[in-house]
């Protein structure tokens, strides 16, 4: 088992190691974890820490969301639409495309200001790997523009407010099984 996440880089980059390993597998609609998912997860964790890879731009997330069938990203009701930012405004999550996505008003209204992923706790559910991708995404430029990527996690309730916590993102996920990589529209 691996040493947990001591730093907020850390703390992303497991998050994001471990969604390329589940989105792997979901992409061949495996139901169990093959070597091969393993070493990516590896590889990438790796190769983040060091600085010889980078995330991924946001340009993907944005094609599939541009491109994905209008529905709510949370339950895939395609009435009552409404733009929902991912990190809330009220809480300082940036006003920009990248943070904004499709959802229903009665999902809308559920989260509220609540971070998404405590909101989804809260209802017990797992995001969508799509949608988690692209909130690690949006968290991790935001610590990298503030200088906060090298904060340990255990000092973060004495550092400057951020509009989400960081200690939130999974760095284990449920079972294939329990994953999806994006919500179907109903």
């Amino acid at each position: 088992m691996p040493k947990p996440p001591e730093t907020v880089r850390e703390q992303i980059v497991r998050c994001y190691a471990n969604l390329a390993r589940a989105h792997a597998a979901l992409g061949r609609g495996d139901h169990a974890y093959r070597r091969i998912d393993h070493m990516i997860r590896a590889k990438l964790e790796r190769r983040l820490l060091d600085g010889t890879m980078q995330m991924r731009s946001l340009y993907d997330d944005e094609r599939i969301k541009m491109t994905a069938a209008q529905a709510c990203c949370y339950c895939g009701d395609a009435d009552n639409l409404c733009a929902d930012h991912l990190i809330p405004k009220m809480r300082g999550g940036p006003d920009a495309s990248d943070n904004l996505v499709w959802a229903c008003r009665s999902c809308n209204s559920s989260k509220g200001a609540r971070d998404l992923l405590q909101w989804m706790a809260a209802k017990r559910q797992f995001p969508p790997l799509l949608l988690l991708r692209r909130y690690v995404k949006i968290v991790a430029r935001y610590c990298e523009a503030h200088g906060l990527l090298d904060l340990p996690l255990d000092g973060l309730d004495g550092a400057p407010p951020m509009p989400f916590d960081v200690r939130w993102l999974p760095t284990s996920f449920p079972p294939l099984d329990r994953l999806t990589l994006w919500v179907r529209p109903k």
